[in-house]
C-alpha cells in the first residue's frame, strides 16, 4: 500500500484530497501544528513544528508520494506586516523543511505535487481581450507575486536531485463546505448580490472535486512535471460569478449591489487589491495533459454545490 504525505491536510482541499485517496487504497498521513487522531485506519496524522524545522524524518524517508499544501490563509486577515511575514514564512519554511529532509534521507519518493496560487500573475492588461496568463510568464512583482515565487522557490532543491516536482497554481477553489463561496454567500442570504468593484474584473476558479482530482492525477501520472495553472476552462467576471450564485441560492429575489473600489480599500487595506483585480488565466497546458473537468463552467459547478 502506497503512503502519501500531506502537509496542510486538514484544510479544505486537503480534506478532499484524503478522502479520494482512501478510496483508491492509499495510507494517507497528514502534518499537522496540533495532536490529533483518526478513527480511520487508512488516515493518522503526525506533528511538526515548522518554526522550529522538527519532522517525523523517518515519516518522510518512507512516503511513496508528498502533497505539500501546507500555507496561511491569505483572506483570513487583513495584510499587516506581521500578517504578511505569517502568510510568507508558513509556505517558504514548510517547504524549506520538507526540502531538508528528503535531500538527506534515501527514499522513495516518485512525486512531490506543491500547491502554488495564480497570485503569481499580475493584473490583465488594460486592452481589450487580453492574451491569458500561462505558466511561462514571470511573477508580478506585488504581495502575492513574490510569495508564490519565494514559495515555488523553496522546492527547487526537490527537482535539482531529479525528484518529479509538479506546482499547481490554484485560482478561486469553489466548494459546499467552505472557501470563496462560504464568503460570497453572506450577504445573499439577506438577498444582497454584492458585486466587487465594477464588477467586471475576471475571476480564475476551479471545483474543489476538480482540484482534488487533479492532484492525484499530478502525484500517479508520471506524464505531469513543472507548473500547471489549476483553474477551470470557462472564467467568468465577478459579476457573473455573484448573480450566478444569487440565483442558485434565491431565485429572483435578489438585490445586485456594486461595492465602489475605494470603500473595499478602505474595507480590506491592501488585500483588495486582489479583490479588484483581474485575472485572465489560461489551462491550455492543463487540457493538453489530457485533464478532463467535471465542473468546467460554472452553472456546472453551482449545480453541484447546491444540488
Amino acid at each position: 500500500m502506497s503512503l502519501v504525505l500531506i502537509s496542510g491536510g486538514t484544510g479544505l482541499i486537503g480534506t478532499n484530497i484524503t478522502q479520494k485517496l482512501v478510496k483508491k487504497g492509499y495510507q494517507v498521513v497528514i502534518l499537522t501544528r496540533k495532536d490529533r487522531t483518526s478513527s480511520n485506519p487508512s488516515v493518522s496524522f503526525s506533528k511538526w513544528d515548522i518554526d522550529n524545522q522538527i519532522i517525523d524524518e523517518e515519516l518522510v524517508a518512507t512516503a511513496d508520494y508528498i502533497i505539500h499544501l501546507a500555507g496561511a490563509n491569505v483572506a483570513e486577515k487583513r495584510w499587516s506586516k506581521k500578517r504578511k511575514k505569517v502568510i510568507l514564512d508558513s509556505r517558504v519554511k514548510s517547504g524549506e523543511l520538507l526540502c531538508k529532509v528528503i535531500l538527506k534521507n534515501t527514499n522513495r519518493l516518485k512525486a512531490f505535487v506543491a500547491a502554488s496560487a495564480i497570485g503569481w500573475y499580475g493584473p490583465d492588461p488594460k486592452i481589450p481581450n487580453p492574451t491569458p496568463f500561462r505558466e511561462e510568464m514571470p511573477h508580478f512583482n506585488d504581495f502575492l507575486g513574490t510569495t508564490c515565487y519565494q514559495w515555488e522557490n523553496s522546492l527547487q532543491p526537490i527537482e535539482n536531485v531529479g525528484i518529479n516536482l509538479i506546482k499547481l497554481r490554484t485560482g478561486i477553489v469553489l466548494s459546499k463546505e467552505g472557501g470563496a463561496i462560504k464568503e460570497f454567500k453572506k450577504p445573499i442570504k439577506y438577498g444582497f448580490a454584492t458585486v466587487m468593484g465594477n464588477g467586471k474584473q475576471m475571476v480564475s476558479w476551479i471545483h474543489i472535486d476538480d482540484l482534488a482530482r487533479l492532484y492525484i492525477s499530478a502525484m500517479e501520472d508520471v506524464l505531469y512535471t513543472g507548473v500547471y495553472n489549476a483553474v477551470a476552462p470557462a472564467l467568468v467576471d465577478n459579476a457573473n460569478l455573484i448573480t450566478e450564485l444569487a440565483r442558485q441560492m434565491k431565485g429572483k429575489y435578489f438585490s445586485e449591489i456594486k461595492i465602489p473600489g475605494p470603500l473595499l480599500k478602505i474595507v480590506l487595506g491592501e488585500m483588495s487589491i486582489e479583490v479588484l483585480k483581474s485575472a485572465t488565466v489560461s489551462n491550455d497546458k492543463l487540457t493538453r495533459q489530457g485533464f478532463i473537468f467535471q465542473y468546467p463552467t460554472l452553472p456546472a459547478a453551482l449545480e453541484e454545490i447546491f444540488n
